[in-house]
């Protein structure tokens, strides 16, 4: 056997002194090399991932549906940023979230978007979601299997405080993942400390010394060792894979250091940035440093989404969530053009067309960060297809309408061929208030944590895995459309 075609483990990882950096799926790891005497299973096909990834405040419901149904229709205005990704995409209409139906304002939706439940009203601590949520369901079913059971982030801070229009304690608008009831579970927002979770094991004692070491110097000796045991395609695989790590690592270096600087010396451009509600924040691991200026809302949401690849790509989870911002988030996104107002406020648009011109462009900036995840993600060879082809990623919002508060007819969007289960580049069309948690069962079927029904279901949602189904007429649902508008 040539020493160039040495098989490996598929846990294999690259470790040094504080560090351990998973690796993708090489050559080496797969069935053709377990001939060679190298234990694993027989069944070695890529595992399937799952990645729920929410924006608070909804969207401008007169501009989200396409037009047509099953294969032929046409994306929407909010949807064009995913014109690229048309045939890796099912956009579903008419999904509702029933126990949200109750309550009023964001929290009770956004809470519970991915437990189907009713969330307690309480202006305390005493939190109750009502469930448990599909990420933590699957990460209690499957997440032994890698290094992290999941993985939450998000780029806001936990809200405090009592919201005294709706009588709801501000906490429940920071969490969409439940452990259970009554544990919500921590999100990472620090682009630092959510890489050093993947890479640095030992990042709560390492010394400062190691503090500014690359954790790609740390595994260096590791990584020339597999480079010598794996063939040239690997050797091409392992270094692009790498260089991914570094391009991140240094952003996050850069993005501190440039923080630091121009924060601190530039008290005018600190004065501007308070001015537009700019927040202070401290990312770094040192207390006693000058507080810093918060990080560029674009970059700080395309780090954590790469810091998120990195964590599916190296199966250091198959579970993951990403908050875009927490419920009644206000961001200031007049960084965009065209806007000059806060989310929120936009969102109550009260059917101003010039407000509801700026919604739709900051609902459209989602679409555009999730589709740069798709782009990255179908960059990525794996066995015969992507990285995207073997994972699930569900886009969406807990509410249709900011304006309205409304629950139906969710803007729902799930990507990805989950290891070939779906079928996508479809407009699938249901029934009216068809439960979102129909959606839900059959996601946790295909990530290998199938159960019988999930909050209201009742059952999997039809036809996600057949190429002919068609869903419902397009001229109900656009009956149903002139009814909402009216």
């Amino acid at each position: 056997m040539s020493r160039k075609n040495h098989p490996i483990s598929r846990r294999t990882v690259l470790r040094g002194v504080g560090a351990m950096v998973g690796l993708p799926l090489l050559d080496a790891m797969t069935p053709a090399a377990r001939a060679f005497g190298v234990d694993g299973n027989a069944d070695d096909r890529p595992p399937v991932r799952m990645a729920c990834l929410f924006w608070p405040n909804g969207c401008n419901p007169h501009t989200w549906t396409p037009e047509g149904h099953g294969r032929d229709f046409t994306l929407s205005p909010i949807l064009q940023p995913m014109a690229r990704h048309r045939d890796e995409i099912l956009v579903l209409t008419h999904l509702s979230n029933q126990g949200t139906f109750t309550g009023d304002g964001h929290y009770v939706k956004d809470a519970a978007w991915l437990t189907g439940t009713t969330i307690h009203r309480t202006t305390g601590a005493d939190l109750n979601s009502g469930g448990i949520s599909i990420d933590q369901l699957a990460a209690q079913r499957i997440g032994l299997l890698t290094p992290l059971p999941s993985l939450e982030l998000g780029v806001e801070p936990v809200t405090t405080g009592v919201d005294t229009n709706v009588g709801y304690t501000r906490l429940y608008g920071s969490h969409i993942s439940w452990s259970t009831p009554t544990t919500p579970v921590a999100r990472e927002i620090n682009p630092r400390l959510a890489f050093d979770r993947l890479f640095r094991s030992e990042a709560g004692s390492r010394g400062a010394q190691d503090d500014d070491r690359s954790v790609l110097d740390l595994v260096a000796e590791d990584a020339k060792a597999l480079r010598d045991r794996v063939g040239h395609e690997d050797r091409r695989k392992l270094d692009e894979y790498l260089d991914s790590v570094r391009a991140v690592e240094t952003r996050i270096a850069f993005e501190a250091s440039d923080r630091r600087a121009r924060y601190r010396d530039d008290p005018e451009a600190r004065a501007d940035i308070e001015a537009l509600g700019g927040r202070v924040d401290t990312y770094s691991h040192d207390p006693g440093r000058v507080r810093e200026r918060s990080m560029d809302h674009s970059e700080h949401v395309a780090l954590m989404l790469e810091i998120l690849l990195l964590a599916l790509r190296t199966d250091s989870t198959r579970i993951a969530t990403f908050m875009f911002g927490n419920s009644v988030s206000n961001k200031n996104f007049s960084f965009l053009d065209g806007v000059s107002g806060g989310h929120h406020q936009l969102s109550h648009h009260e059917n101003d067309e010039a407000k509801l011109a700026e919604y739709q462009v900051i609902t459209t900036w989602h679409m555009e960060q999730c589709a740069r995840l798709l782009d990255r993600m179908r960059e990525i060879p794996e066995g015969e297809g992507t990285l995207l082809d073997n994972s699930m990623v569900l886009i969406g919002s807990a509410l249709r309408d900011g304006n309205r508060h409304d629950p139906h007819n969710l803007p729902t969007v799930l990507a990805g061929r989950a290891g070939g289960t779906l079928s996508p580049g479809r407009h699938l069309i249901y029934g009216p208030d068809t439960p979102l948690c129909n959606l839900y069962v059959s996601m946790l079927d295909r990530v290998g944590a199938p159960v019988p029904r999930f909050a209201d279901s009742t059952g999997p949602l039809e036809g996600l895995d057949n190429p002919e189904y068609q869903g419902r007429p397009y001229e109900e649902s656009q009956r149903r459309g002139r009814r909402e508008r009216s």
